[in-house]
């Protein structure tokens, strides 16, 4: 059956207005974050919190909006903004090694010359478990003195973002072995989210106070790419190649990166599928590419169960299992946003366009 369509929340004010919007509108999902995630073995609930404390003195010196901002969350939601806190630190809630990354992502960039009409183009599957994708929604965030900002996630956690500046934000997670106390991803995440330039949102990525990274893929309505391959303290800026493409999955490309691969059982999976993104990216005829085009590509099922558009309930897997839980596809030169909820061969397809 076709999924129902991601529902748009428009919240705006301060931060802590807004996040107060965003509490009251997704609070049980809110609420209930903390008491379903997995504490590590040998660790207690609270010297879970007390390790999650020493994220946030880092933090509150670096983004006292932020605090000011999930603490409106809490009001909204009826939670306690300590335990939320603890929620946003993804650092702290892996098992060592093995099976670290639970959201397993494909991102796609075209840019001329392999576009048509010279478009600037992303293309994105988000893959979680079937549970996320329950929980979705859009955001426009209009926060006082930034930019407008739509993003996508649960009202807590923010998978993918745009920027009216003519900033796309979107990426993969990965799993670096020299993760530390500092500013956590998810949370660099949001402050990129509000950068008002392409430099400045790629300096708040390479930020040196990170606890860890994601994978970020930054691209700009004039063509400028940066695929920020990061660790805590190390990253590599790859750009698009001489055809204009550029893929990206779930571990570390780059050679001098690899020293930081924290799971490496997983690779060859994320492996099977950058592979296929970049052969169906290759196999584009210049100047062909076009956001439908990169649909279908997200569409593609060749190599399944490692597989772009992933469906784990076809092959046997566990209904916890990485499955697509959404997508999406931005022309940037134009602004305009089209995703779905669910897989991108079978969902409702929603634009958003910035003014």
């Amino acid at each position: 059956m076709t999924p129902p369509e991601i529902p748009l929340l428009r919240v705006g004010g301060s931060h802590r207005e807004a996040g107060r919007q965003v509490g009251a509108a997704c609070a049980e999902t809110i609420r209930s974050a903390f008491d379903e995630a997995k504490i590590p073995c040998g660790r207690t609930r609270e010297e879970q919190l007390a390790l999650a404390d020493r994220y946030r003195e880092v933090t509150a010196a670096a983004y006292p909006w932020y605090l000011e901002e999930l603490e409106g969350i809490a009001e909204g939601a009826g939670a306690d903004p300590r335990e939320l806190f603890a929620c946003m630190i993804e650092e702290i809630w892996y098992e060592p090694y093995g099976s670290r990354v639970q959201g397993r992502c494909t991102d796609l960039v075209a840019v001329p010359p392999a576009t048509a009409e010279g478009k600037v183009l992303v293309a994105h599957n988000n893959d979680m478990p079937r549970s996320y994708q329950e929980q979705l929604v859009a955001i426009e965030w209009g926060i006082e003195g930034e930019p407008f900002v739509l993003t996508i996630g649960n009202g807590l956690w923010i998978s993918v973002g745009w920027s009216s500046v003519g900033l796309s934000f979107t990426g993969n997670e990965l799993a670096p072995l020299d993760e530390r106390i500092g500013i956590p991803r998810e949370i660099q995440f949001r402050s990129m989210l509000r950068q008002p330039t392409f430099e400045e949102a790629l300096r708040e990525a390479l930020r040196p106070d990170r606890a860890s990274s994601y994978n970020h893929v930054i691209v700009a309505r004039d063509g400028r790419v940066a695929n920020v391959e990061g660790s805590a303290t190390d990253a590599e800026i790859l750009r698009p190649d001489e055809r204009g493409t550029l893929a990206h999955t779930n571990h570390y490309v780059c050679e001098r990166m690899q020293r930081y691969e924290g799971d490496p059982s997983y690779v060859p999976h994320s492996s099977a599928r950058y592979r296929r993104a970049r052969e169906l990216l290759a196999a584009a005829a210049p100047g062909s590419i076009t956001a439908e085009r990169l649909r279908e590509m997200l569409s593609d099922h060749e190599g399944a169960p490692d597989c772009l558009c992933r469906h784990p309930e076809r092959w046997g897997e566990t209904p916890m299992g990485s499955a697509t839980a959404f997508w999406c596809v931005a022309d940037v030169t134009e602004m305009v946003v089209t995703f779905g909820r669910g897989n991108p061969c079978d969902s409702i397809a929603q634009t958003y366009a910035f003014g």
